[in-house]
């Protein structure tokens, strides 16, 4: 059943000699595809099967990708029984994060799941636990701690050039970008909007930086006020004529996060708002020896009896089959090597604590524990 999802990697695929990962993809929209691009740039792995409820999808990965029609299907406990992968790759909307991952790794198989890693701390512990009872690997896609600035800004702080981090602002901001494809808009499905959707992506590549400290508490709230209004579907805008009817998550929700360690990490996520860029992804540190702008980079500190901006001469551009390749990566040599998991199912568990919190507090109109 292995095969190939590229012959421009056959050649290279054929000169690797060790064991190679078996993988399943569940789930095969949008994500998946972008999974599938990585994986040619991975030759310890072959794709073996694909899982989704839609025909057309898996019509797809056999013309587009040659996964034979035999190994095709709609319902993965089936792929499991006939295919037996090594693992699985689980791409489906939020609502479908726990099971598949849970049955798969009950089967034996390792496991990795598109962010958010679930809809609930709890299915988060669901899914951890099942992992650990048969001593497989899962971890979650959080490709941003992958980037280049990323990395530039976690070897600064590694070096103490931002002492003991206080406060981080984040942002994942579009002025009119709700998806008009997919479930985004239906909270039973995906958990949430925006904040679950893209803030998740800044929360965590922040909290990495930070060190992942401990949160405690957390406080927000949300609003909805325009994506589920039918003339607000036709403004001009690149995503236009959204499900308004089913739209049922908030376009715009502010969150604060306190931490064990006295830090504080703030956050804003919209998929609309009246704002003067369509697109912001972005937070800013401040530290007792420095600061910073991840989107770019630059280091903000004292030298020379100076106030100093560190401004890198280059920093490659986003390349998202390249950030892709090195998640995937990363969990793929988990599983065959046995090297450490840069985002594992516990760092999954921790960002959903921080995004229940944030929804909790919403709806309570006051501060939350985090536990």
């Amino acid at each position: 059943m292995a095969v190939s999802v590229s012959t421009k990697m056959e050649g290279k695929k054929a000169k690797f000699k060790g064991k190679k990962l078996r993988v399943a993809i569940i789930g095969c929209g949008g994500i998946a595809q972008a999974h599938m691009k990585a994986y040619k740039n991975i030759p310890e792995v072959e794709i073996v099967a694909g899982v989704d409820i839609l025909q057309e999808r898996l019509d797809g990965m056999h013309e587009n990708w040659g996964i034979p029609k035999n190994a095709l299907f709609k319902d993965w406990n089936v792929m499991l029984k006939k295919i037996k992968p090594d693992a699985v790759d689980v791409c489906t909307p939020n609502g479908v994060h726990c099971a598949p991952v849970v049955d798969a790794c009950n089967f034996g198989c390792h496991a990795m799941v598109e962010k958010p890693m679930a809809m609930t701390p709890a299915e988060c512990e669901k899914m951890i636990a099942a992992a650990k009872k048969k001593n497989v690997k899962l971890s979650v896609g959080f490709q941003q701690r992958y980037r280049d600035n990323s990395k530039a800004l976690l070897q600064a702080r590694d070096e103490g050039r931002f002492g003991n981090i206080m406060f981080v602002k984040c942002q994942a901001l579009r002025r009119r970008g709700i998806p008009n494809w997919g479930v985004f808009g239906q909270k039973d499905l995906q958990g949430g909007g925006p904040m679950i959707d893209i803030g998740v992506h800044i929360l965590e590549a922040a909290w990495d930086f930070m060190g992942s400290p401990k949160p405690v508490a957390a406080s927000g709230n949300c609003w909805t006020y325009i994506g589920n209004k039918e003339e607000k579907t036709k403004v001009r805008s690149s995503w236009p004529n959204w499900d308004y009817k089913t739209y049922t998550v908030e376009d715009l929700a502010i969150g604060q996060i306190r931490f064990d360690n006295g830090a504080i990490l703030q956050i804003e996520s919209s998929f609309a708002a009246h704002i003067g860029q369509n697109d912001i992804m972005n937070f800013t540190a401040m530290g007792t020896e420095g600061g910073c702008s991840w989107e770019d980079a630059v280091i903000y500190t004292d030298m020379h009896d100076s106030m100093f901006n560190m401004t890198p001469a280059y920093i490659p551009g986003v390349d998202w089959t390249e950030m892709f390749t090195r998640k995937l990566q990363n969990w793929v040599d988990g599983c065959l090597k046995g090297t450490p998991l840069r985002a594992s199912g516990e760092i999954g568990l921790g960002v959903q604590k921080m995004l229940d919190g944030i929804y909790r507090s919403a709806e309570a109109g006051k501060e939350v524990v985090i536990k």
